[in-house]
């Protein structure tokens, strides 16, 4: 693998909501001008660490995921700002014998040395909606999420359904209008009975922390 990895900041937030939870109407969140049609996407995700757990102490994550427009290798790691991705394209190996690619085992090297054995797998039914602003921009995506997790150590899986809303090209750049920004939709969500996530991540929420 040569290929340079892409580099984005993730800042979301995530909702918890029951199985059957409508929908927010998201016409009404500031800004909002179109709300796009459902692209559903089936992702299929296997996280990986080191037996001591050295990426998770260092709050990194290590995945390899088919399905979706970004599926291939991510390193994730939390900022301040948000969640720093890079990303490689998806090799053609056995995703049921899983071998981390040189170029990315390099890049961790820092942190930690191979072997990555399986963590967890996370299985996910998403049905993503854009956001549009009046220019057609994409202020945010919005995505429900019905999770089937596997804590592959411990051999426990868990199942639950929650939401995503990620900031778009289009949303404010200021730290004061994306707060605002993420407090109308956190209205949104208590009207229908959801609430914000006090998980940090799927994976933290698989591996029952």
């Amino acid at each position: 693998m040569t290929t340079e990895p892409e580099h984005s900041l993730e800042i979301e937030r995530t909702y918890d909501v029951d199985a059957g939870t409508p929908l927010p109407d998201w016409a009404r969140l500031p800004g909002v001008a179109v709300v796009g049609a459902p692209e559903p996407r089936e992702l299929d995700a296997h996280y990986l660490d080191t037996a001591e757990g050295s990426l998770g102490r260092a709050r990194v994550a290590l995945r390899r995921r088919s399905g979706g427009p970004d599926e291939g290798w991510h390193i994730k790691r939390v900022t301040p700002e948000g969640k720093a991705e890079s990303r490689w394209p998806l090799d053609a190996g056995d995703p049921e014998n899983i071998v981390v690619p040189p170029a990315i085992e390099s890049v961790l090297a820092e942190i930690a040395e191979p072997p990555f054995p399986p963590l967890a797998r996370i299985r996910n039914s998403r049905t993503a909606y854009a956001l549009l602003d009046t220019a057609g921009g994409l202020l945010a995506e919005f995505v429900d999420d019905r999770v089937t997790a596997t804590d592959v150590r411990r051999g426990v899986d868990t199942t639950w359904r929650e939401w995503e809303l990620e900031l778009g090209p289009a949303a404010p750049t200021d730290a004061a209008a994306r707060d605002a920004l993420f407090d109308a939709a956190d209205l949104l969500v208590r009207a229908v009975g959801g609430e914000v996530s006090t998980s940090g991540s799927k994976l933290e929420r698989a591996l029952g922390l």
